[in-house]
């Protein structure tokens, strides 16, 4: 693996590289296509029990990775997400096997009808084609991307950050040996080999072949793919996720889905990094909250309404409303009553996951209707804006675009739909 890497990197040629890649993805697709659920199925729980079987080459490469990063000087929160431990790899192999539990999506046939003419019409579900991953970080991401683009019958071109090459090699080759023991091209799911930063150009180009591109890193990484990619793009730039307390707003059930909105995790893009309240929400609620979220470790940035309220709040600036801060900081602010709460996560929001707090089905129902945001939330954490939660079972990421999918993508939004025509000689008049 390694050799062959090395070897890439002293021909240079890499644009050539990336294009014979996804070439060959272009035509293990068209198999892929046609695989059936047992056959994917087989390939998906082959997967499983080779990643199983290889965790101490798996947690070996890891190893070598993770000392390379150190060595490196990268940050800490980078590498722990790229380290592995045996309880990481056992749960790569558990979500591998999940997505085989998964109802194939492929096939289906919807809104079959009959039309005047005779002729029935309806729509059938099929895949994508080539879907193409970019990534940093995470070593699980190989698997999971593999297993859902295996399940929704698409071929994969993953491109993993180089700081993860070990990792990701030796993973490939266990998904690899999963698709030969269901009698599937080994090319459906291809790991680029090489460090070199010119391979993410080159597979954005690949239009034709690549049918689309995911990207699964920080706000530069889908920047640039959104900038450079000839073929579309299901992607979130920010998660400037928001909860609303409005003047009905439950105390109980305000502090639960604030505090475990806020600190479940810090690093994820349905985090809350801003929290409303009307004026009387605020004084009723605002001083358990805040003296709750400064005990937990959360630095608070408020308006002057707020400040008032609790001591220990620093003064929020203008660009805090629209920070998406993946940290144990929260921007919090008053404001004048329900339309003041829409018009700021208007005007500062990311469309990703917006959560109300309240107990007027009146102002629920308005809630759900004008906030525009891929999730939208009653009286839950923003935390629960996930594939799995959701019943996908799995996700490839969450998209804040409105075509063609939206919110958590699982198998169903890595698929497309045609018509389809059934007759018996009809002919049009």
């Amino acid at each position: 693996m390694a050799e062959a890497v090395r070897q890439l990197d002293a021909q240079g040629d890499v644009v050539a590289y990336v294009e014979g890649v996804a070439r060959a993805a272009r035509e293990a697709s068209r198999l892929l296509a046609r695989a059936t659920s047992a056959q994917k199925n087989a390939a998906l729980l082959a997967i499983a029990a080779r990643l199983r079987a290889e965790a101490d080459a798996i947690l070996a490469a890891n190893r070598a990775d993770v000392e390379a990063a150190t060595a490196a000087g990268l940050d800490a929160a980078l590498i722990e997400r790229l380290s592995l431990n045996p309880a990481r790899v056992e749960a790569m192999a558990a979500g591998v096997a999940e997505v085989a539990a998964l109802a194939d999506p492929i096939g289906g046939i919807t809104d079959l009808d009959f039309r005047p003419s005779g002729i029935q019409v309806g729509r059938m579900r099929v895949p994508l084609g080539v879907v193409g991953i970019i990534y940093e970080a995470r070593p699980n991401v190989t698997a999971d991307a593999a297993a859902l683009c295996l399940k929704s019958g698409n071929a994969a071109i993953l491109r993993g950050g180089s700081e993860a090459l070990r990792s990701n090699q030796i993973i490939a080759t266990c998904v690899h040996a999963g698709l030969e023991a269901a009698d599937l091209p080994a090319v459906g799911v291809q790991v680029l080999a090489t460090r070199d930063r010119a391979a993410v150009g080159a597979l954005l180009a690949q239009a034709g072949l690549v049918d689309v591109i995911v990207p699964r890193g920080g706000k530069g990484l889908i920047e640039r793919v959104s900038r450079e990619a000839r073929m579309p793009v299901i992607k979130h730039l920010d998660g400037v996720c928001h909860v609303f307390l409005d003047d009905s707003a439950d105390a109980d059930k305000a502090l639960a889905i604030v505090m475990n909105a806020k600190t479940q995790r810090y690093g994820t893009c349905n985090t809350v990094e801003t929290l409303l309240a009307t004026p009387s929400a605020a004084t009723r609620l605002y001083p358990t909250i805040l003296a709750a979220l400064a005990a937990a470790g959360v630095e608070l940035r408020g308006c002057e309404r707020t400040r008032a309220l609790h001591a220990d709040v620093r003064p929020a600036s203008e660009d805090d409303w629209y920070a998406e801060y993946l940290a144990p900081i929260l921007a919090v602010r008053v404001v004048d009553d329900f339309e003041a709460a829409l018009a700021h996560i208007a005007r500062y929001g990311s469309q990703h996951t917006d959560a109300i707090v309240t107990e007027q089905f009146v102002n629920a129902r308005r809630f759900l209707a004008e906030v525009d945001s891929s999730s939208v939330m009653v009286n839950a954490s923003t935390r629960f804006a996930d594939g799995f939660e959701y019943g996908l079972g799995a996700e490839i990421g969450i998209s804040t675009d409105k075509f063609h999918a939206r919110g958590p993508v699982g198998l169903e939004g890595l698929t497309s739909q045609k018509w389809i025509v059934l007759g018996d000689g009809h002919i049009r008049a």
